[in-house]
């Protein structure tokens, strides 16, 4: 069995240091007896990225990549501390880090969101930004931030049967061969929502396991969660057996990915699972993610607010043969075989310095395969982590996953 330490996070400083590591983490070798694997390997780029004018970056809630592998960060200005300065919430970057232009904000014609959540750049190059304040919804703009679509607006009574509202959504994915945008529907409802992209007509929607999502309370893995104002309190489940599925429902719908081959990766951070979708909304499969974390109050300090899996991406190979997922709470991602789940790595750990995490809230990937991270709370800042090849190592599928 792993030993942890608590760890106490400085609150403000980033430690100068550079901090990068082989695919395989420190600390598990011992517990390893199967055969070598093929795995990526990062090491974090400590200078990256170039923040211009003496800004300060408030909460990074996402980031995202576009086709030229400019990587476009989402921020809550609103975030910042007093005497601190910073930009527009809409940042683009280049491959290098080097700033290229900021927008975003209150305007005419759109309701700009309470709370920014999670930004996407369709194949079109249309910049898609989610809201998960009160006012719940999901614009869509050009790349110099003209205003195009809004769908869902401020309206106080909230369902998972809503075909025109959001509660709190997320994250989203727009699918080229469809047009169709799907949206992770999200801290108050359970549900992952289709609209059509170009229109904001709706389409389809579906719950945990392909099931109708439906506004009954949660009791169970990720805690409980009333139809209410805002979820309940977590209750960590105890004493989970290895074939238990987990709740029936979705509990925090946090980020989903469209992969190549048409399947819907949807991270449910409540539930500390992925879970796997067609298009069309039929269930494939899942894994948990960290599933041994415990809300505060439990056996294992190390693990925060109890949640796990916040945001998926792919490896950039045409067959996105890795899975990476965002673990919330123990901070680091994990590395999976996309196609059968099989973990294969972790890499990470809880900190402010280079390559450390600190509330780390989605990741993505660009063309190149570098790894991005967007962190909120205290961190707020975005990480780059250069994609250095594929390496062998060995792993053991249970030592990895079982850490109680």
């Amino acid at each position: 069995m792993l030993k942890r330490t608590k760890i106490i996070l400085p609150r403000l400083a980033l430690l100068a240091a550079a901090f990068s590591w082989t695919a395989l983490p420190a600390g598990i070798a011992a517990a390893q007896t199967s055969a070598p694997a093929a795995m990526p390997r990062f090491e974090v780029d400590p200078s990256w990225p170039h923040i211009p004018n003496g800004w300060t970056l408030g909460q990074v809630a996402s980031v995202a990549a576009d086709a030229k592998s400019h990587i476009w960060v989402l921020q809550r200005p609103r975030t910042i501390r007093p005497g601190e300065h910073t930009g527009p919430p809409v940042l683009e970057f280049d491959e290098q880090g080097q700033y290229i232009m900021g927008w975003g904000g209150p305007g005419p014609g759109y309701d700009w969101p309470q709370s920014e959540h999670g930004i996407y750049i369709d194949d079109q190059g249309y910049v898609w930004i989610v809201g998960s304040g009160n006012d719940d919804q999901v614009l869509k703009f050009t790349s110099t931030g003209q205003f195009v679509l809004q769908i869902g607006h401020p309206r106080p009574a909230k369902s998972n049967r809503d075909t025109t509202q959001f509660w709190k959504p997320t994250d989203l994915a727009v699918s080229p061969a469809t047009h169709e945008v799907f949206i992770s529907d999200g801290y108050g409802n359970r549900r992952v929502v289709v609209f059509d992209a170009m229109t904001g007509k709706f389409v389809r929607m579906w719950g945990a396991f392909g099931h109708p999502p439906e506004d009954s309370p949660i009791v169970g893995e990720g805690g409980a969660k009333a139809h209410a104002s805002e979820p309940a309190d977590r209750i960590p489940a105890k004493n989970l057996s290895a074939d238990d599925p987990g709740p029936p429902q979705l509990d925090t719908v946090h980020g989903l990915k469209l992969s190549h081959d048409n399947l819907i990766y949807v991270a449910d951070r409540g539930g500390k699972r992925v879970q796997v979708f067609t298009t069309a909304g039929k269930y494939v499969q899942q894994v948990f993610v960290d599933r041994w974390c415990e809300a505060p109050g439990g056996s294992n300090a190390f693990c925060g607010n109890g949640q796990t899996a916040s945001s998926v991406a792919f490896s950039s190979d045409p067959e996105q043969r890795f899975l990476y997922v965002a673990s919330r709470s123990p901070d680091r991602i994990w590395v999976f075989d996309r196609k059968t789940l099989a973990p294969l790595t972790r890499f990470g750990r809880p900190g402010v310095a280079p390559g450390e995490f600190y509330a780390l809230h989605e990741i993505a990937t660009d063309s190149e395969g570098n790894l991005y991270t967007a962190e909120v709370e205290d961190a707020r800042r975005v990480q780059k982590f250069v994609f250095k090849g594929i390496v062998t190592a060995p792993t053991d599928s249970g030592a990895l996953i079982d850490e109680r």
